[in-house]
């Protein structure tokens, strides 16, 4: 998952006290950053050291990655008059995230996973100004001005997929949609209000050919609509057991996850024991990928999680000749 490093001694080291958004900038920091982990534990495939909201910030929107609270935006948009302030994304804006990807690539024999922000979720920061428990005014918004609401889903989109692009052609191997907010929209609010926006940008980026993967917080009653967005793997966060979510999606979308990340945080015995009830309802999938249910939290310890690598490499054997 995103800064799946995040636990390890050498990434704070390596990061310092400055802020997040100054560490992705300086790509010989954020290739380190990214690297790290697959260092340490073997994994088979790297994700960008990066944050969904970096675009926006290198439109001009003065955001901040507060520790603790996540991204802050000290001038949000409210109302259409506050849709004029939107710039078109140029991947000249910030070509230290091409920088980082072509790094990765060339020090690194595993894929690397680019991702982006989905529109729901980067314009619930864009609006609320920040993480939100209700995101009152974001659906505010999307009912009583849905005008104002689709425009900024449509620059949202367009945004996403020119950083996907970008990534894309520097050398990701695969890109996730990180659509963290979108658990806390009904069915019907997603499907209207979410989903054109997502589907579109899966739409206008598959001819890359790359795998897509979708994923969010507490989706799990969101998972078939999901399911229809285009992407071809779909993360399931801790709460929904795989084999269920399985049944929701179908049979031709590969599952993504889902140990719960405050299991490593308790211990190796735990988080193997729900580990294996993971990879045994993953088997339910059309295909599986292990992973966490969510990001890796800071306070765990790297060697729970090398545990855990290994556990599923030697209990989740691909047979296909060369893989694993």
């Amino acid at each position: 998952m995103r800064q799946a490093g995040r636990s390890l001694p050498e990434y704070r080291e390596l990061r310092g006290q400055g802020s997040l958004l100054d560490a992705v900038r300086d790509p010989a920091i954020a290739i380190e950053a990214t690297c790290q982990p697959v260092r340490r534990y073997g994994v088979d495939a790297a994700i960008l050291f990066s944050d969904i909201m970096v675009p926006l910030a290198a439109t001009g929107f003065d955001v901040e990655i507060e520790p603790g609270k996540g991204p802050i935006v000290s001038n949000p948009i409210r109302t259409s008059s506050d849709l004029g302030r939107l710039r078109p994304f140029d991947p000249a804006d910030a070509p230290y995230l091409t920088e980082t990807v072509r790094g990765v690539v060339a020090e690194l024999g595993v894929p690397l996973i680019g991702f982006a922000g989905a529109p729901f979720t980067l314009a619930s920061y864009l609006v609320e100004g920040g993480p939100s428990r209700d995101h009152v005014r974001t659906k505010a918004l999307m009912h009583t001005d849905e005008k104002t609401w689709f425009a900024l889903c449509d620059y949202l989109a367009e945004t996403t997929v020119t950083a996907l692009r970008s990534q894309i052609e520097a050398g990701a191997s695969a890109i996730q949609l990180f659509d963290s907010w979108s658990g806390t929209l009904s069915p019907p609010d997603y499907e209207h209000f979410a989903l054109p926006s997502t589907k579109r940008i899966f739409e206008e980026i598959a001819s890359f050919g790359v795998p897509r993967i979708i994923f969010g917080v507490g989706t799990g009653e969101l998972l078939e609509l999901m399911a229809t967005s285009g992407a071809e793997v779909l993360g399931v966060d801790w709460r929904v057991p795989l084999d269920r979510a399985a049944g929701r999606v179908g049979p031709q979308i590969a599952l993504q996850g889902n140990l719960d990340p405050a299991l490593c945080v308790a211990g190796y015995e735990p988080a193997a024991t729900a580990a294996r009830l993971v990879l045994a309802a993953g088997k339910k999938a059309a295909a599986h990928i292990f992973n966490l249910g969510h990001g890796v939290l800071p306070e765990t310890d790297p060697e729970v999680l090398r545990g855990l690598v290994e556990l599923v490499h030697a209990t989740s054997v691909d047979q296909r000749p060369g893989a694993r």
